[in-house]
């Protein structure tokens, strides 16, 4: 049986993709914070977890070597930890800022380098880090988060090309989005048009078990999301005026 590792798999995509994956044969190994959430999880679909901080990178080291001492051949690891943060450069609270750099960018950082030597035993093996649109596009009401994912796509596209040809494939995967316990899209938006685009975790976590296996390659969910990153990337100036002038997208809390 070929072996998965997920982060934040509690709730939302983590847990949509351990029922995803589990059906199509894996055994997952689920990570995350809240031990009660994780081991109903657990129970409902004959997996393993670990309770696992990936924002604390001695927390994921030993997680791991517990992990790779029982399944020291996993196929893949997927780094989908991430919190959110509705707040400004500005004005936001520095303990939350730093926190959500740590959970989003450094937590796949440290994953990846824990349970490398797994997915080197097991090469060919598969690394889907979900980023997010966010990390293609800044929008000022989410300014720090969208820097988190900003530099975990770096990361994403780095390791791609750098683990190839040891036989990794690093696949990027970027969600519009998502409604989520900690990402309640469809009542925060105001714009009824995102409203209406907004996904459910099973889209996205199908999305992330079909690219199992396939070349590495950076994906968007759904396609048309990735125009406003692009648009962002040619004409970075002009798109600083439009955000400006709209305004938030999202209602006040």
């Amino acid at each position: 049986m070929q072996v998965a590792v997920l982060t934040g798999a509690s709730s939302g995509i983590g847990a949509a993709l351990a029922r995803e994956l589990t059906r199509r044969g894996w055994l997952c190994v689920l990570l995350a914070r809240r031990e009660d959430r994780l081991g109903a999880l657990a129970d409902e679909l004959g997996c393993e977890y670990e309770v696992c901080d990936v924002a604390d990178r001695a927390n994921v080291e030993e997680v791991a070597a517990r992990v790779l001492a029982g399944h020291p051949r996993l196929k893949l690891l997927v780094n989908n930890a991430g919190v959110p943060a509705r707040a400004s450069f500005t004005d936001g609270d520095p303990e939350r800022i730093e926190q959500v750099v740590r959970t989003n960018y450094l937590g796949s950082v440290w994953c990846l380098r824990a349970f490398l030597p797994g997915l080197e035993a097991a090469r060919p093996a598969d690394v889907v880090n979900v980023v997010s649109v966010a990390g293609t596009v800044a929008f000022p009401p989410s300014g720090p988060y969208s820097a988190s994912k900003h530099a975990q796509l770096a990361f994403s596209r780095a390791t791609s090309a750098g683990l190839r040809s040891r036989g990794i494939r690093v696949h990027t995967v970027n969600p519009g989005f998502v409604e989520t316990e900690g990402f309640p899209q469809r009542n925060a938006l105001t714009s009824a048009f995102f409203r209406r685009a907004v996904l459910d975790p099973e889209d996205v976590a199908r999305h992330v078990a079909d690219r199992v296996g396939e070349a590495p390659r950076e994906t968007t969910i759904p396609r048309w999301y990735r125009w406003p990153g692009v648009l962002q990337a040619i004409a970075p100036n002009l798109v600083a005026r439009l955000i400006a002038r709209r305004g938030g997208m999202y209602r006040r809390a």
